[in-house]
């Protein structure tokens, strides 16, 4: 009677083994991990506006990313801004263009600033070496009929390689500190506010006609507190919050 022929477990076949144990090393390529950031940022702007109420609950449904419940906005002119961002800002992070993505939660009738969530991103393993014609703090902001804008500069060391469970349990932390920061972070009047987008990119990146130049004045007197960070074989994101003390 025949017998089965035992298998030699080949390299190739261990690291099949691993991907079934969740234990995958996620090399991801640049363009991979581009993409990967690119998803963080347009998931942080849904999860910032509906944890701080800047638009009605109603507005937002939920859908599963990051292993996460999470919640998006659906109103049309809203997804439709966004899309439009977040379609510049991937060409941006493909290129390597991008230093900081800044959220900025403002008083819509004064304008006054009430809080500022950025993300500092770092190109793993790229010279910090500014290109000519690059300014530290150039900036493109781009304008929106609902009130939203951008700005534009870029560094760090390679990190070593991750599994895809590590690098979704660090995103994960992240999320979870932007729905535990209600806790701390003074209430808004939300039938009051509205958001701004910024982005810092290199002096040298192609900036689209409606996109100009800007300024990030910042809070003045803000407090400020470190949230986590999370990185890929590529990239590093550290993610801050400022914002205004109530009066």
């Amino acid at each position: 009677m025949p017998t089965d022929k035992p298998v030699k477990k080949t390299k190739k076949a261990a690291a099949s083994a691993g991907e079934e144990g969740g234990d995958k090393v996620h090399k991801l390529t640049l363009k991979g991990s581009a993409k990967m950031v690119s998803e963080f940022f347009e998931y942080s702007i849904h999860s910032i506006l509906f944890q701080r109420g800047v638009y009605p609950p109603d507005d937002f449904a939920p859908v599963k990313k990051y292993g996460l419940n999470m919640l998006v906005n659906t109103d049309d002119q809203v997804k439709a801004y966004i899309k439009k961002i977040m379609s510049q800002l991937s060409k941006w992070m493909l290129h390597g263009k991008i230093s900081k993505f800044i959220l900025v939660i403002s008083d819509k009738d004064t304008g006054d600033k009430l809080e500022r969530w950025q993300f500092d991103v770092h190109i793993l393993g790229k010279s910090k070496k500014s290109k000519k014609g690059e300014a530290s703090d150039g900036d493109a902001v781009m304008g929106g009929t609902t009130d939203k804008e951008n700005s534009a500069a870029a560094g760090g060391e390679a990190s070593a390689d991750k599994t895809e469970k590590e690098i979704q349990e660090e995103i994960q932390s992240i999320f979870r500190q932007i729905t535990a920061s209600v806790t701390f972070l003074p209430m808004l009047d939300n039938n009051h506010c509205t958001f701004n987008v910024l982005v810092y990119a290199d002096g040298d990146a192609e900036v689209p006609m409606e996109w100009g130049d800007g300024e990030d004045l910042g809070i003045q007197d803000a407090e400020q507190v470190q949230l986590r960070s999370w990185s890929s074989s590529s990239h590093r994101v550290e993610t801050m919050v400022s914002y205004r003390i109530a009066d």
